[in-house]
């Protein structure tokens, strides 16, 4: 597969940020064909240990203008891979104003402006993909979710709405809808053996999602091999939702 030299991907704090980190903030970390020095342990170190460069900008998702400044003078990327995210489950009639904004500034509205500063310079050249994280919650509702679900059936519209603008100059848009992975933000159910046990023969897979189902998934739509693939939400859900 071939790809654009240029990768920007963004990742929420998860469950190990700073305690002082907002739950929106995250980290832009724009990897190149150079070997750089001096950056954070973790994604970055593991990238630099492979012989390529990282740098990373620290910026809070649901502050448009913060994302702004954070990304002033960024050199283009060919490839956007929008990753970063937040939830907290909790009964529809307690949601609070605060906690709605909270995790739709960051997975959707904050989604939105960062692409779109990214994509402008793709525009400019003809050419870039964007891959957007929606849910299985894009198709389904999920109790005590409603403002996550809110947020990815949004991303799930945004995908469809930048694919269909601008597929005519040269710039992709899909996202990925994983189902059940064990990850930070999902830590607390998958840690009920019970739960667990009642999710896994729900999935015709017979298994949870693992790390290289997601890896294999990106690869393929922010490389050439899916050149002609724009618009498309991607379920990587083990046949969760082929089955409901």
């Amino acid at each position: 597969m071939a790809f654009g030299p240029e990768l920007m991907a963004v990742k929420g704090p998860g469950k190990r940020r700073a305690p002082t980190a907002k739950p929106s903030s995250c980290a832009v970390a724009r990897l190149t064909s150079q070997r750089t020095r001096g950056f954070p342990v973790g994604t970055a170190a593991r990238i630099e240990a492979e012989g390529r460069g990282a740098e990373c900008i620290a910026c809070d998702q649901s502050d448009v203008p913060g994302i702004a400044a954070a990304l002033a003078g960024v050199a283009p990327v060919d490839i956007l891979v929008n990753n970063a995210g937040t939830e907290e489950v909790c009964p529809s009639t307690e949601v609070t104003e605060q906690l709605w904004d909270r995790i739709v500034d960051t997975n959707l509205k904050g989604a939105f402006f960062l692409t779109q500063a990214m994509a402008k310079p793709m525009l400019a050249r003809g050419r870039g993909t964007v891959v957007n994280l929606a849910s299985l919650t894009s198709f389904v509702g999920v109790p005590t979710a409603a403002p996550y679900g809110s947020s990815k059936s949004g991303i799930a519209g945004m995908t469809r709405a930048l694919a269909t603008e601008w597929a005519g100059q040269g710039v992709r848009v899909n996202a990925i809808a994983p189902g059940y992975f064990r990850t930070d933000l999902t830590e607390v159910f998958y840690s009920d053996a019970d739960w667990c046990a009642a999710m896994e023969a729900k999935i015709p897979m017979g298994r949870f999602g693992r790390l290289e189902d997601l890896e294999a998934a990106v690869l393929f739509l922010a490389s050439d091999a899916s050149s002609y693939v724009t618009g498309q939400i991607l379920g990587i859900d083990g046949g969760y939702l082929a089955s409901i």
